[in-house]
């Protein structure tokens, strides 16, 4: 469809307050291949229809302001302009609806994350015209993707690197997450990984604080997994965190990284923010190290249902900005995640098509262009019960973290290490022969249980703990 089908009148300059759905609401406009699209989930205000609204939040992420402006006569706001192109009402729901937007190409800068979210998620979220507004998906068209690195290695070049095929990566999270010495926390490393882990991670507010400094940090935690890697014939790593107060510390830390030859070294993308991780992403397949990305403060911004930001919007952006891993919530565990949702923005992270299915929370085709995969990292109060149903929901590609299910073990972590690895191992032989994960696998974990004490003591300690909670993120 052509754009003249959607003109707005510009006979002359007319001053004054227009409704925005005189110019923003197009229901007879056809979405473009190279337009980007989003789905909006929005409350108006009593009075305030939901065409008006919707119009509304079109203007305001786009060209629009409340009065019209002279300056309306000055650009063709006919191609620049957002689109509302439909509205929905929510099912079950009481005054939600989801407006559909479509935006053209030009409104954002050639590989910037930053502009993006500047544009589709900023004043607009304040309007008062609105009582509540979420963006539940975006469609990003290829010939922006093409614009964008993307991860740094993604699943496949990770595998290659580290010599690890046909089953889940194991980590664990060092706990205490604070107050550790430097020498005591590589001590809590090496244990983990030499009991069979493949990684260890840093929590996400373990920076450079007075009890451990981030140089003596990875300086210890590199000879961790030296040694490791020296009795166990594996390739080790472990998460060092790169998150710092300015970018340049940020980079001073990544560039030490590189210097000790660690593998991998972490991000949290969200409060250190999307320009900052762009330009660790590149430098970080520039120089070969792996990038994982924790997302501190994603629930604050995507956990309630009517305001924010949906987490696969986030993870989206972030396999644009470039990680090669993502938290992504367990299904099973302590933290929020229903296993069709999260299933969803899963496959959003690592696939290279994803179809539209509402059931999912998938509001939009999106192809990835070959864009690299982002490894799912699973991890919040999961423990070796667990094992079976994160083989069955996450498979082969992803990482399965187990922090206290690790250093809890009442032998200390090593043997807590120890029993998540055989019991992975067991689960992947068992599903490889064909058997039931759902169904048996506890049969197999307490099968496994009998020629491993490491793993029979885990079962017995961890057998009576669940987190079973309502969840708040529901389509």
């Amino acid at each position: 469809m052509s754009y003249s089908k959607t003109q707005s009148k510009k006979a002359g300059y007319d001053a004054g307050v227009q409704d925005y759905k005189l110019k923003y609401y197009t229901p007879d406009y056809t979405p473009r291949d190279t337009d980007l699209l989003a789905a909006f989930r929005f409350v108006p205000q009593p009075g305030v229809p939901p065409e008006e609204a919707a119009a509304a939040v079109a203007a305001e992420s786009s060209t629009g302001t409340w009065t019209t402006v002279w300056t309306d006569l000055l650009t063709d706001l006919d191609r620049y302009k957002g689109r509302c192109y439909d509205v929905e009402p929510v099912p079950n729901e009481d005054n939600q609806y989801i407006a559909y937007i479509a935006y053209p190409l030009d409104l954002f800068e050639e590989g910037s994350v930053t502009n993006l979210l500047t544009s589709l998620v900023g004043n607009v979220f304040g309007f008062k015209a609105l009582r509540a507004l979420r963006l539940e998906d975006i469609r990003v068209p290829i010939a922006y993707l093409k614009t964008f690195q993307g991860p740094p290695h993604g699943i496949q070049v990770e595998r290659d690197k580290l010599n690890k095929y046909g089953r889940p990566l194991l980590g664990c999270t060092i706990k205490p997450k604070l107050g550790l010495s430097a020498k005591n926390y590589g001590r809590a490393v090496y244990e983990c990984l030499r009991g069979g882990l493949d990684f260890t991670k840093d929590d996400e507010n373990i920076n450079s604080q007075p009890f451990m400094r981030w140089r003596d940090r990875f300086l210890f935690v590199q000879e961790a997994i030296e040694k490791a890697q020296a009795e166990t014939g594996e390739i080790k790593g472990h998460y060092l965190n790169v998150t710092a107060p300015t970018c340049e510390q940020m980079m001073e830390r990544a560039a030490f990284a590189k210097e000790i030859g660690t593998p991998i070294i972490m991000h949290d993308f969200l409060t250190g923010g999307f320009t900052a991780n762009t330009t660790l992403a590149k430098y970080c397949r520039d120089n070969g190290l792996l990038l994982h990305i924790h997302r501190a403060m994603h629930a604050v911004i995507d956990r309630q249902k009517t305001h924010g930001i949906h987490f696969r919007v986030l993870a989206k952006c972030l396999r644009m900005s470039g990680g090669d891993h993502l938290h992504s919530g367990t299904v099973v565990g302590k933290l929020e995640g229903e296993k069709g949702i999260t299933m969803g923005f899963v496959d959003l992270m690592r696939e290279d098509h994803i179809e539209l299915d509402r059931a999912r929370g998938i509001y939009f085709t999106q192809d990835w262009a070959s864009m690299p995969g982002v490894l799912p990292v699973a991890s919040g109060g999961i423990h070796v019960w667990h094992m079976p149903a994160l083989v069955e929901i996450f498979g082969d590609d992803s990482c399965l973290q187990f922090g206290g299910g690790t250093l809890g073990h009442p032998w200390g972590a090593a043997p807590g290490a120890t029993a998540n690895r055989v019991a992975l191992e067991a689960c992947i032989q068992a599903r490889n022969e064909g058997r039931n994960m759902m169904r048996e696998g506890g049969d197999i974990l307490r099968e496994a249980g009998r020629w491993s004490p490491e793993l029979n003591a885990a079962l017995e300690l961890w057998k009576e703990i669940k987190f079973e909670f309502e969840a708040m993120d529901t389509v």
